[in-house]
């Protein structure tokens, strides 16, 4: 009152009030801190660090609607602070059990009768803000921005406007050398020693799903549409930051997002699948019987049925499902979105679907990032959830913590895939670059859809290589996308496919460098798998086997010889051996360990 009183008197005397004194805050959690400032013109910024080492230079902070502009003019007006403790499971991801450990500061701020919140919570493994309003609005633009140091390595995924999806390859550069343009979440950013990867997280149909885009050195936080219908509150602004292993292991993206809205998760099942329309389209009737037997005989979950079925009776259908039931094989039916994007079509079809006994659907061709098309999948996660039906997402965003939120999404495409590469003229095959950067970046957003193992492609990896792809990406639908003619070609190959799981307890990142290698150990159960990729020269890989536990382990090494083919060796092993395998060149191998003795069961959802 006492300062308000101040400024009314210096007004009528016509004397200018005193701005108001700078001010800042340090958040911080274990060696990552955010400063928050507020200049003497009410503009907000965040610098961060980790350690000693600063990762994002001064950024604004604020959003603009129809009827306030809360990026400038702000005062301070409160603030409060609290820890967040929990534990969640999935059903699909990095791992399924999940602890939060993060502490959490709501700065307020004024203008006139308008009132901002900025919520920051910071964790060992980075940091996120959002801004919550305290009222519906409609949002223009948000101020949010990241000045990510102009030295700095960025692996960047340029945004395509037309087809709005996220299918092209990343580029490795430098902030500095990259061109101003649109780029798609996650970016990877390495500042010294240090990883910085940015994404956004809990998104909904309260919002569009934003992009970022570099603009005199900056990289704005961009929405897909003019104006954003907003109860108040906007998605997470996520920075994951830590040596490579920390943001590649790190499950922030989902401690950041919405709790469980499936409910239930004992039908939810995630698993291997047999796919026809890579290698010998969607086929009819007979065609997908021997799809399902393939299934059975390597002991796969699914398989999916893409296009074709549309054109069969529903009792085809439901014969395929009978058929594969007697076989422990699950079906999953292709559709277009339009075929659900009405309440009446979600309630009329997945009824009926569910009562066929049909697993899951695959739905394709969403390509819009707008609002519109979030608040059609929270129509269609609700829908699926509610009649027990897996969803595997093509044509569509990157998932942004969903695995979280509705944990019967079992996967995503969202990425250059294997499709881009079935064995056609005219086809050429991915740089090698492209299979080792997609696990430091868009992997990292959630399950990804890439449909690997596929031997017969134009490709130039190795064989081994091209196996360990089983392991290295991550998707709780793993769709196998070669003929099941030539697998049998692989026999050494249909041997560990029969094992690799599509659901992990437990993810190290052993070794890596975007572009350049990966190293990944991943354990199911009590088993432990280790794939590698490399790109370029032929090399020894040393994996250190301290992840392992006690006792004796029988490692099944799966590898090239000089010919690039596959081969097949054991040894047994302990935790404290270094295990050196030779790598051809664009090689990798993968190895499985087991130990004798009661098995360990693999975490339940």
């Amino acid at each position: 009152m006492r300062s308000a009183l101040l400024v009314s008197v210096l007004l009528v005397f016509g004397l200018t009030p005193p701005a108001q004194a700078a001010q800042s805050w340090k958040l911080t959690n274990s060696d990552v801190s955010a400063t928050v400032a507020l200049a003497d013109n009410g503009t907000l910024s965040i610098t961060v660090a980790k350690g000693s080492t600063t990762v994002l230079n001064p950024s604004a902070l604020g959003i603009r609607t129809t009827t306030a502009d809360l990026s400038t003019g702000l005062k301070f007006a409160g603030r409060s602070d609290r820890r967040v403790q929990e534990s969640y499971v999935t059903a699909t991801g990095r791992r399924r059990q999940h602890q939060v450990d993060a502490n959490e500061t709501t700065l307020r701020f004024t203008k006139g009768a308008d009132q901002l919140d900025v919520v920051f919570r910071v964790s060992a493994d980075g940091l996120g803000y959002r801004y919550v309003l305290g009222k519906p609005a409609t949002v223009t633009t948000e101020a949010s921005e990241y000045a990510v140091p102009a030295s700095a390595r960025a692996v960047l995924l340029p945004w395509d406007n037309g087809r709005q999806d996220y299918e092209n390859i990343h580029l490795h550069t430098t902030v500095a050398a990259a061109q101003p343009a649109a780029y798609g979440y996650p970016s990877l950013f390495q500042v010294d020693g240090t990883w910085l990867l940015v994404t956004e997280s809990d998104m909904s149909g309260n919002y569009g799903a934003s992009r970022i885009t570099l603009n005199n050195g900056k990289f704005g936080v961009t929405l897909p549409d003019a104006q954003t219908q907003s109860n108040g509150t906007t998605p997470w602004r996520t920075m994951i930051i830590g040596d490579l292993a920390t943001v590649v292991e790190s499950d922030l993206s989902t401690d950041l997002s919405s709790p469980n809205k499936t409910g239930d998760l004992s039908w939810i099942k995630p698993g291997i699948s047999a796919w026809s329309w890579w290698g010998d389209g969607t086929g009819d009737l007979a065609l997908q019987k021997r799809y399902v037997d393939y299934a059975a005989k390597e002991t796969w979950e699914y398989v999916l049925v893409d296009s074709g079925w549309k054109t069969w009776s529903s009792g085809q259908v439901q014969e395929l499902v009978r058929y594969g039931a007697a076989r422990k094989v699950g079906v999953i039916l292709w559709v277009h979105y339009t075929d659900l994007d009405t309440a009446s079509e979600r309630d009329s079809k997945l009824p009926l679907w569910h009562s066929w006994g049909v697993a899951g659907l695959k739905i394709d061709f969403m390509n819009s990032d707008s609002q519109a098309r979030m608040r059609w999948y929270d129509a269609i996660l609700a829908a699926t959830a509610k009649n027990k039906l897996l969803v595997n997402f093509h044509g569509s965003t990157v998932p942004r913590g969903t695995e979280r939120t509705w944990p019967h999404v079992m996967s995503y495409e969202a990425v250059r895939g294997a499709e881009g590469i079935k064995p056609k003229p005219g086809k050429q095959p991915y740089p090698i670059s492209h299979y080792l950067t997609l696990p430091f970046t868009r992997n990292l957003a959630g399950s990804m859809d890439f449909t690997p193992v596929t031997f017969s492609a134009v490709r130039r990896n190795s064989d081994a290589a091209e196996l360990a792809l089983s392991v290295i990406f991550e998707s709780g639908l793993q769709n196998f996308a070669d003929r099941i003619a030539n697998y049998p070609n692989y026999p050494i190959a249909e041997q560990l496919l029969k094992t690799v799981p599509a659901v992990w307890d437990d993810t190290r990142l052993l070794a890596g460098d975007p572009g350049k290698l990966a190293v990944f150990a991943r354990r199911n159960g009590n088993e432990w798998y280790v794939a590698t990729n490399v790109a370029g020269a032929g090399r020894t890989i040393d994996v250190p086997l301290a992840f392992l536990g006690s006792g004796t382990w029988r490692a099944e090494i799966y590898n090239d010889n000089t010919y690039r083919k596959l081969t097949f060796s054991t040894r047994t092993v302990t935790a404290g051996e270094t295990l050196s395998l030779p790598v051809q060149p664009d090689g990798g191998f993968t190895v499985r360990f087991v130990q004798p003795g009661p098995k360990m069961q693999p975490t339940q959802p």
